[in-house]
């Protein structure tokens, strides 16, 4: 699913701002393919490679992103496996910059 969001940067967060919630998380969620908001808390996608190894290049590719946008998600790393979990810390909760920042890794899971 291409999402106009992966086009748009992270905004740093500077506190005080309320969480997104409800309707606004459902439209932001539409965008997405495969995440999931547990709690209205946090992003999570579970991805699939074939290998450690391109388990590891995606986590790398992610972890670029992250600098990149300065914004930075809970990366858990298996044979196979990639988790990612993704909200704004500063206000325990989700962001319009949380939503462009899986919109950005799901662009990064087609990279070889």
């Amino acid at each position: 699913m291409d999402s106009e969001l992966a086009n748009k940067e992270c905004v740093p967060c500077r506190g005080g701002t309320p969480p997104l919630s409800g309707d606004e998380v459902k439209d932001l969620l539409r965008e997405l393919d495969g995440w999931t908001v547990e709690q209205e808390y946090h992003l999570t996608r579970a991805f699939t490679l074939p290998d450690f190894a391109k388990s590891l290049a995606f986590v790398n590719r992610i972890g670029g992103i992250a600098e990149q946008q300065n914004h930075h998600p809970d990366i858990y790393l298996a044979w196979g496996k990639v988790r990612v979990d993704v909200w704004t810390h500063k206000i325990k909760g989700l962001t319009e910059s949380d939503f462009i920042f899986a919109a950005k890794v799901d662009a990064a899971i087609t990279e070889p």
